[in-house]
């Protein structure tokens, strides 16, 4: 019984180890050519000049990228029956073979991008055609013309995903896609498409989203893919986009002109539910205010359109025919890099949604900001980088910002803000005022200036830019009632004249700090950054430093940067130990060190979570020269021991042996020469003496 239940127990462990060895032997074989993971064989960038064979056939999912296959015939998938998704792209693909996919009817996802399929694109277009239930196909990067397109995309019913971007297409005509009846996504971006005859999108009644981005289309005229959703022509040479004047319902989204030559605003269609609109980068402007216009009709302009032998004029008015789209869900309007010198009254007033409004870089002078103008739900307001010198807000409107989070007015000329326009921002967390003359409310008993900006008690406000502004010394109230994390006081000479004093309101919660070029020098101590206990981000470049900054108490400093100063050595820090620990960068360049100086580099270099970014560039002086710290020769650190000593007490220790050597032998001479030099001394001097 004993010998039969080890025979047993034997047996077992044998066929263990022979079937784990012929586990191990077939996975090393599929491991040689292919990743297998699950029912997904990764083959990429194995050199393969053809399928590989012997991969199990229940796989789902090859990946072939980056392979040297020229050519796939049949029947080099035969085996792989129940393949969903085959991606050949970057393949040097020429060919393939019209009965290639003859039992792939599971095929639903194809990858071909960066080919050469038009070498033989008749013979891949039959492959294609067998394909009954392929929805997705990528044929993007394959040098395909528009004839070419039309020959490959024949009767696919099936797809309902199709790029064709970075091919050679140049036109579109009613013939290109009239087969593809189920298309939803069609990619057409970085062609050379210039034209687009009337009704080459008509057979593609699904269609919802559609990219012609990065073409040569120099205009949009009566646009009515009605079930369109996003559109994308950006990048293209569009001066007019002018949807279909009729009454017809769309259903677009998302419209992305940017990058165009648009003269006008675009006639969008009157029904849509647009909340996405990016004009970015055109030469867009208004003009009723260019010229005076005696009539209504002198606003018009009218398209001659020539479709075959048919012939239709098309009237529209540059300024009306944009009152009459409804624009109420509008999120997101991006009007930047235009030439917009004023907002149309009533501009803004028909977007009831609109929560962010994006004019920066144009042309504005002024602003008037009426009842209902902008609307309540903005919370994203960019001005910046305009002409502005004066913005008005229309009676009892001053808390139009009540919703407001973001706005940003830099770079322009104002000289102020009306008065209490922050009052009632209590949502308001990033306000950019710099690069403005503005004045800040002074806080005494006597009345403030009608244009100063007055930023206390706003506890909504956490970031806040005040770059050169022009402002005066700061009083200690300034920003009494904030909780501001950021604040930028970089360029304002002498703002922190009296210290940082007028800091520690907002010392518990700052974390980035930037004192930049505001004429900051070391007093007494120094500058002590007690109390700022969760600040990050330290910017002190570009002042008159002679000594580093201290920092008592608690500390989270990660980042440190003192370029430009007066420094003439390294930081000590001995006495900051949560300092050592918690600073990860330190700019040092561009100060002048003294090369005698520098002890502080061995403490630094044995913080090895410290990185001094630019250490490469700290330069140090020694006998009117110029160093880099980093290329410091051992003669200079002996130099500069030698230069260390005390010269008085190095005179001395080299005069005093001489001077006892000459005294020690001036009385040796003396002792030696004495009785006969006194008896010279005697009988010429005539000396009587008593013997």
């Amino acid at each position: 019984m004993e010998l039969l239940f080890l025979w047993l127990s034997l047996s077992f462990i044998v066929l263990v180890v022979e079937w784990r060895n012929g586990t191990g032997m077939a996975g090393a074989e599929y491991q040689g050519v292919c990743k297998l993971v699950g029912p997904v064989a990764d083959c990429q960038r194995r050199q393969l000049v053809s399928v590989p064979s012997g991969l199990p056939p229940s796989s789902v999912e090859l990946l072939l990228d980056s392979n040297p296959i020229k050519t796939l015939e049949y029947p080099s998938l035969l085996h792989y029956s129940n393949l969903g998704r085959l991606s050949l792209d970057n393949c040097q693909l020429e060919c393939i073979g019209r009965n290639t996919f003859q039992g792939s009817s599971s095929l639903h996802t194809l990858a071909l991008s960066n080919n050469f399929l038009s070498v033989n694109y008749t013979e891949s277009g039959a492959a294609l055609r067998s394909l009954l239930g392929l929805r997705k196909l990528d044929l993007s990067g394959n040098s395909l013309t528009e004839d070419m397109v039309a020959e490959m995309l024949l009767n696919l019913s099936s797809l309902e995903s199709l790029s064709l971007a970075r091919n050679f297409i140049m036109r579109l005509d009613d013939t290109v896609f009239q087969s593809l009846g189920r298309l939803q996504e069609l990619d057409l971006q970085k062609n050379y498409i210039f034209e687009i005859e009337s009704g080459a999108f008509d057979h593609l009644k699904w269609l919802r989203r559609l990219n012609l981005a990065f073409n040569h289309l120099p205009c949009i005229v009566n646009f009515g893919l009605t079930k369109l959703q996003v559109l994308n022509i950006s990048y293209n040479i569009l001066e007019w986009f002018i949807a279909d004047s009729g009454d017809a319902a769309f259903e677009l989204e998302t419209l992305d002109l940017s990058h165009n030559q648009l003269l006008f605003f675009p006639f969008l269609p009157q029904q849509n539910r647009l909340h996405t609109l990016l004009l970015m980068d055109n030469e867009m402007g208004f003009y009723r205010n260019l010229y005076n216009a005696s009539s209504p009709k002198e606003m018009e302009v009218q398209f001659l359109l020539i479709s075959g032998n048919v012939t239709n004029v098309t009237t529209v008015n540059l300024w009306e025919e944009f009152a009459l789209s409804n624009l109420s869900a509008l999120h997101f309007l991006d009007l930047s890099q235009n030439q917009l010198r004023y907002l149309p009254d009533g501009f803004l007033r028909n977007m009831t949604s609109l929560s962010h409004l994006n004019l920066n870089q144009n042309c504005l002078q002024t602003l008037h900001i009426q009842e209902n103008d902008p609307p309540q739900s903005l919370s994203d307001l960019n001005l910046s980088q305009n002409q502005l010198s004066e913005l008005r807000v229309a009676p009892r409107l001053t808390s139009f910002l009540r919703n407001l989070r973001y706005f940003n007015l830099s770079s322009n000329q104002l000289q102020g803000v009306p008065p209490g326009l922050f009052t009632n921002t209590s949502n308001i967390t990033t306000i950019d005022l710099s690069h403005n003359q503005i004045t800040l409310c002074p806080h005494s008993e006597k009345v403030s200036q009608a244009a100063c900006v007055d930023f206390q008690n706003i506890t909504s406000l956490r970031s806040l830019s005040l770059e050169n502004c022009g402002l005066a010394t700061l009083e200690e109230r300034t920003f009494r009632g904030t909780y501001l994390t950021h604040l930028d006081l970089s360029s304002n000479h002498g703002v922190l004249l009296r210290g940082i004093t007028p800091l520690q309101d907002i010392a518990p919660t700052l974390q980035v700090l930037s004192l930049r070029d505001t004429g900051l020098h070391s007093n007494g101590t120094g500058l002590d950054f007690f109390g700022f206990g969760n600040l990050r981000y330290l910017d002190v470049s570009t002042n008159s430093l002679t000594s580093f900054p201290r920092f008592r108490g608690s500390l989270e400093l990660r980042t440190l940067d003192v370029r430009r100063n007066l420094l003439t050595a390294l930081p000590q820090w001995a006495d900051s130990e949560q300092l050592k620990k918690s600073l990860r960068f330190l700019y040092l360049s561009q100060n002048p060190y003294d090369c005698c100086w520098l002890e502080g580099w061995g403490p630094l270099h044995s913080l090895k979570t410290l990185h001094v970014v630019d250490w490469g560039a700290v330069t140090c002086n020694f006998s009117s020269k110029i160093f880099r710290v980093v290329e410091l020769s051992e003669d200079i650190s002996r130099d500069c021991k030698w230069g260390r000593v005390d010269l008085g007490l190095l005179y001395l220790v080299l005069i005093l042996p001489t001077c006892l050597t000459l005294l020690v032998a001036c009385v040796v001479i003396f002792l030696t020469f004495k009785k006969p030099l006194l008896q010279v001394v005697k009988s010429r001097c005539h000396w009587s003496s008593i013997y």
